[in-house]
């Protein structure tokens, strides 16, 4: 998959949005986990920013969709938030601060 998004996208912060989004529907913390194998230290080494936007793309992107993430799916119980509902009301706005939280970075980044 690294080979893929690597080759397909070439460039690590569209590669993390990916990896964002795709944790709406898999959980973001194996998704890190199998991250942290595909892009060795040697390539990112600790601290580089690349983890730092990965953490936040996969941290957010799962509350795009109710299911990604396990708060979501608890409080759907909890609430009786049906996932229609939330999809239709929630995850625009949840995409929308996706969308900002990745802009702050990389404005931070820069200076």
């Amino acid at each position: 998959m690294a080979t893929a998004f690597s080759n397909t996208l070439k460039n690590d912060y569209l590669i993390g949005t990916s990896l964002g989004l795709l944790s709406a529907l898999v959980d973001n913390v194996p998704l890190v986990a199998a991250s942290q194998g595909m892009y060795d230290l040697t390539t990112y080494p600790t601290d580089h920013p690349f983890w730092e936007f990965l953490a936040l793309t996969t941290g957010t992107g799962g509350s795009a969709i109710i299911i990604g993430s396990a708060a979501g799916v608890a409080v759907m119980g909890i609430e009786q938030i049906n996932f229609m509902w939330y999809l239709k009301k929630i995850s625009l706005l949840a995409l929308i601060g996706f969308a900002a939280g990745m802009v702050v970075f990389l404005v931070q980044l820069q200076l």
